[in-house]
């Protein structure tokens, strides 16, 4: 028997998961509290969408109850589990994906089909400049849309542009992908 009561919020960008022991008056005895924590562990590192980690969350164990016979390490790693999957299915989580900063370089005339291209791969055009005969496009495009962007590029180009990929930042997936992301990693096998 192990029952936790948890309030679950987001952490700060970038720092990851945070756990806070509230219980107060003994409710649930101190041995079990690690034991909780590491089941919220174990479902963060599972996740809920697709089975993608969480990132960047605050956990609090505000309250519980315990059983003097039937209580383990076990049934609470479970309560935690439990707890935070039902608190995480509550929140509405959302699904990131990381985005490129991507630079192009081209001659004048492939600078339309190039945008054009990066376009149909969800890209968002920052800005162009020219630097002579050269217009260097700068874009925001999801990692995801990128794979095979160096031989679509040549062949726009007749071989002449050539570009440089750095990773930017995180954004969330639209929601008309998301579904087609949770049905793909659902016929796949997971591997660890």
């Amino acid at each position: 028997y192990g029952h936790v009561v948890i309030n679950v919020e987001p952490n700060d960008p970038g720092k990851g998961y945070h756990f806070e022991n509230k219980i107060v008056g003994g409710v649930i005895p101190k041995e079990y509290i690690p034991s909780v924590d590491k089941g919220m562990q174990e479902a963060i590192k599972n996740g809920i969408i697709a089975g993608y980690p969480i990132e960047d969350i605050r956990v609090e164990l505000v309250f519980g109850s315990y059983h003097d016979v039937d209580s383990s390490e076990m049934a609470f790693k479970m309560a935690g589990i439990f707890a935070f999957k039902d608190a995480m299915q509550k929140a509405s989580p959302i699904l990131l994906e990381p985005i490129m900063k991507v630079e192009v370089s081209t001659p004048d005339e492939y600078q339309g089909e190039l945008m054009g291209d990066l376009n149909r791969r969800r890209g968002q055009i920052q800005g162009m400049e020219s630097r002579g005969k050269v217009c260097v496009i700068d874009a925001f495009v999801p990692l995801e849309n990128m794979f095979g962007y160096s031989t679509d590029m040549r062949s726009l180009s007749s071989g002449r542009a050539d570009y440089s990929m750095t990773p930017s930042h995180f954004e969330q997936v639209p929601q008309n992908l998301v579904q087609g992301i949770v049905d793909t990693n659902a016929r796949e096998p997971i591997r660890s």
